[in-house]
């Protein structure tokens, strides 16, 4: 990891490999358990994975309070980085920050990728588009994240303190960003005419937190979007499925 200074702001980052450019934006939580999935992108990609402010050892988190600052800072990051033609990635929320920043300026981004994105309301004003993990237990949760949760889920048991605050640390800022309202931005989906770009939208077959039926919805909601589903995988398809994931990247991106 690495810290860059993006306007005066600290981001840290991981930067492996060679080769095209990919930016990718994590999830909201378990960065860690993704270390092995940006190695294996970094044998064919050049890979920058900034650290969202509020995660790890990054700081500034409370000047930044939404997804919108974190997709401003993004863009901002491209700029000073002078990088053009790069395939974006982002997963869950890290999807949602990829969609927003689209929507904003999609000029240095040649292709799209969306795992398991949330960001975008499609359903009633008294349903769920996701469900509520604040509200669950983990055993409750796990289930519903992952296909093989006794495989892929974080055993705390076998977690240093420190792993385990990281851990912490992840929901709290799970919450900071996205709390209120919960996982969306309620004017984005007015907005998705404006992602243009190629986009892969791919989710996990046994996704329960965020359904596959709401993937195709946000599929066909994007003007050059296609779905694809991920066998043996949950909401994750980058922990559990990750070499399917990045055959599927890499065959988009060859098109």
């Amino acid at each position: 990891m690495e810290t860059l200074d993006i306007k005066g702001f600290p981001v840290e980052t991981h930067i492996a490999g060679s080769g095209p450019t990919l930016l990718y934006l994590h999830a909201e939580q378990y960065v860690e358990q993704v270390r092995p999935h940006l190695d294996a992108l970094a044998r064919t990609w050049r890979v920058i994975a900034p650290r969202h402010p509020g995660y790890g050892a990054a700081f500034g988190a409370t000047d930044l309070r939404s997804v919108d600052d974190l997709a401003y800072l993004y863009l901002d990051l491209l700029d000073e980085l002078k990088l053009d033609n790069v395939v974006l990635v982002g997963a869950s929320l890290g999807g949602w920050i990829a969609l927003e920043m689209c929507v904003r300026n999609r000029a240095r981004l040649a292709k799209l990728v969306l795992v398991s994105s949330v960001g975008v309301k499609f359903s009633g004003r008294e349903e769920r588009d996701f469900a509520d993990l604040f509200y669950m237990s983990d055993v409750e949760a796990f289930p519903m994240l992952f296909a093989d949760w006794q495989r892929h889920a974080p055993s705390y048991a076998a977690m240093s303190s420190g792993q385990l605050e990281d851990l912490a640390r992840e929901r709290q800022m799970l919450a900071h960003y996205g709390w209120r309202p919960y996982l969306h931005s309620p004017g984005l989906k007015r907005w998705l005419h404006r992602v243009d770009l190629p986009t892969l939208v791919l989710w996990g077959e046994a996704d329960r937190f965020a359904k596959p039926s709401y993937g195709q919805s946000l599929a066909s909601a994007l003007p050059n979007a296609e779905l694809t589903v991920v066998r043996g995988a949950g909401h994750y398809p980058e922990i559990e499925q990750s070499e399917a994931v990045i055959r599927a990247i890499d065959a988009f991106v060859q098109r």
